[in-house]
C-alpha cells in the first residue's frame, strides 16, 4: 500500500474514529480514572464514573433516540421530483471480505440495504446509476462488487463505476467528474438516512443539486427511537445506532471544519 499524504491521512482519521467512538470512547475515561485512582481518588472516581455514564447513554434508548433525531434525516423520497433526476448515485457502505459462500468478497448489509433501494428506484424511472466505492488497502474496489450485485441479482446494469474514492468526501468529488462529463448535474442520491445530511452536503459542494433518496431509518417518522430498532430496554440495536449517530454528527463537524 503506498504511503502518499492522502493515505496516511486517511488512515489517521480512521484511528482517530476508533478512539472517538464506541466501544473505546466510554472506556478511556474509564481506565484513565483507574490509573489515577490512588494518587487522585476524587478525580479518578469522577474520570472512570464519567466513563459509565457515557457508556450508559450511548446504549440507553431514550438518549439515542435523541441522538439518533439530532442527525438522521428526517424525509423519504419525494416522488414528485423524480422527473427532475438525471441518474442514481448509490454510495458504498463496505464489504465482508470472508464470504466463501459468494466465492470471496461481497458488500456488506448496510451496502446490500442502499443497492435495494437504488435498484428498486432504477427499475421505476429507468434512470442510469452511478456506484461509488473504492479500496482503502488495495484489495477488490468496493464499487465493482456493488456493479457486480445489482446486475446479476437485481438485473441493473450500473452505467458508471466509480473505484477510487476512500470517504464521502472522495464519493462525492470522483462521482461529479464522472457524472458532469456526460452532462449529469441533477442526481437522486441512495445513502442511509443517518447518512444523508452529510453526504448531500458533499455532493452539493461538488457541484451536483441533490434529490435525497434516503433508506434504512433508525428512527420513525416522528424523529422518535422506532420499537423495532431502538426497543425500550438496552439491546445491541440501541448500542449500535447510538454508534452510528455519533459517527455521522462527528463526521458532520469534521467535514464543516475541514472545508
Amino acid at each position: 500500500m503506498e504511503l502518499d499524504p492522502g493515505t496516511v491521512l486517511f488512515w489517521l482519521k480512521k484511528l482517530l474514529a476508533v478512539l472517538a467512538l464506541p466501544p473505546l470512547l466510554p472506556l478511556l475515561p474509564i481506565v484513565l480514572g483507574l490509573l489515577v485512582l490512588r494518587r487522585r481518588p476524587r478525580l479518578g472516581a469522577l474520570l472512570a464514573w464519567t466513563g459509565v455514564a457515557l457508556n450508559l447513554l450511548l446504549i440507553m434508548p431514550f438518549s439515542v433516540g435523541w441522538l439518533v433525531a439530532q442527525v438522521e434525516y428526517p424525509h423519504p423520497l419525494d416522488a414528485s421530483r423524480l422527473r427532475e433526476a438525471q441518474a442514481i448515485v448509490v454510495l458504498g457502505a463496505g464489504k465482508r471480505s470472508h464470504a466463501p459462500e459468494f466465492g470471496g468478497e461481497t458488500v456488506n448489509r448496510l451496502a446490500l440495504e442502499r443497492l435495494r433501494y437504488a435498484a428498486m428506484i432504477a427499475r421505476q424511472t429507468q434512470l442510469p446509476v452511478l456506484v461509488s466505492g473504492g479500496a482503502a488497502a488495495g484489495e477488490t474496489p468496493e464499487a465493482a462488487l456493488m456493479e457486480r450485485l445489482l446486475r446479476d441479482e437485481h438485473g441493473v446494469a450500473p452505467r458508471w463505476v466509480e473505484t477510487s474514492s476512500r470517504d464521502t468526501r472522495e464519493n462525492a468529488l470522483l462521482s461529479a467528474a464522472h457524472l458532469q462529463a456526460d452532462g449529469v448535474h441533477r442526481i437522486l442520491l441512495v445513502t442511509h438516512a443517518m447518512h444523508m445530511v452529510r453526504a448531500r452536503a458533499e455532493f452539493e459542494a461538488a457541484g451536483l443539486a441533490v434529490i435525497p433518496a434516503p433508506t434504512a431509518w433508525l428512527g420513525n417518522s416522528d424523529r422518535a427511537p422506532s420499537d423495532e430498532v431502538l426497543p425500550r430496554l438496552p439491546s445491541q440495536n440501541t448500542a449500535y445506532a447510538g454508534w452510528f449517530a455519533l459517527h455521522e454528527l462527528l463526521g458532520q463537524l469534521a467535514y464543516r471544519w475541514s472545508r
